[in-house]
């Protein structure tokens, strides 16, 4: 048997967005990789008397899921996590697991992300709204134009802004995002917003609501959520 590799999102935050099959992984794995944050959320779940839990940062990842796969025996099982689901703005990682496992040696479960809670929250249907990504250190231009349009055309839109605390210039965060939109033309007065910051995390939840103009030089923090509602209802009443 192959050396295997679970590939996990563990939701925005709380451990009560944890999913069965996630914990089903991590409780059939041997060794536990993730970002401090990420494994706080997974504590109740893992035996570190039984299990080889080893804490990740943007510097020595690599170094770790080489060293860890190196280790594992034929017969192992490890379990890289992940915040909210591993699908969305975790696809230059996922790539080079891939890379390192092999597919056909990679499972990748799902998880609730910070998104789906956002959408939620404000009752914004994802099949109606433009969703992105700027969480990402590849380049964000044409992203950038897809949201201009995305807002002129009428959508809702729910991203992740992108923090980059090692070359601020870099960084793509509420107010700049709000700075880039009315720069383009788009009248942020009278745009509703909302962002969320630490959702799911109980009385460390906070919500800002107002419109896009007021972003303009309020920092948020990195891991927040901005949705943009442009949200018309229609039932289907509408269409009888």
């Amino acid at each position: 048997m192959p050396k295997k590799l679970f590939v996990i999102g563990v939701g925005p935050g709380s451990p009560r967005y944890l999913t069965d099959a996630a914990k089903d992984a991590i409780n059939k794995s041997r060794y536990v990789i993730g970002y401090k944050y990420t494994l706080i959320i997974i504590e109740s779940v893992i035996d570190r008397s039984k299990q080889q839990i080893s804490e990740i940062t943007m510097e020595n990842q690599e170094m770790v899921y080489n060293d860890v796969y190196n280790k594992m025996a034929d017969s192992d099982y490890c379990t890289v996590t992940f915040t909210g689901d591993v699908n969305f703005s975790e696809s230059e990682v996922v790539d080079r697991l891939l890379e390192i496992f092999g597919d056909d040696n990679v499972e990748i479960i799902p998880g609730i992300s910070s998104i789906q809670i956002a959408a939620a929250r404000c009752k914004v249907p994802l099949d109606k709204a433009h969703v992105a990504t700027f969480h990402i250190s590849g380049d964000i231009e044409g992203a950038k134009l897809e949201l201009v349009n995305a807002i002129v055309s009428g959508k809702s839109v729910i991203l992740l802004p992108r923090p980059w605390p090692r070359d601020p210039k870099k960084n793509f965060m509420q107010s700049d995002i709000a700075i880039f939109l009315r720069k383009n033309g788009v009248d942020t007065s009278s745009l509703k917003v909302y962002v969320f910051e630490h959702l799911t995390q109980g009385d460390k939840e906070t919500v800002f609501k107002g419109k896009v103009s007021n972003l303009e030089g309020k920092y948020f923090d990195p891991f927040s959520v901005m949705v943009i509602d442009q949200i018309k209802r229609r039932t289907y009443l509408q269409f009888a």
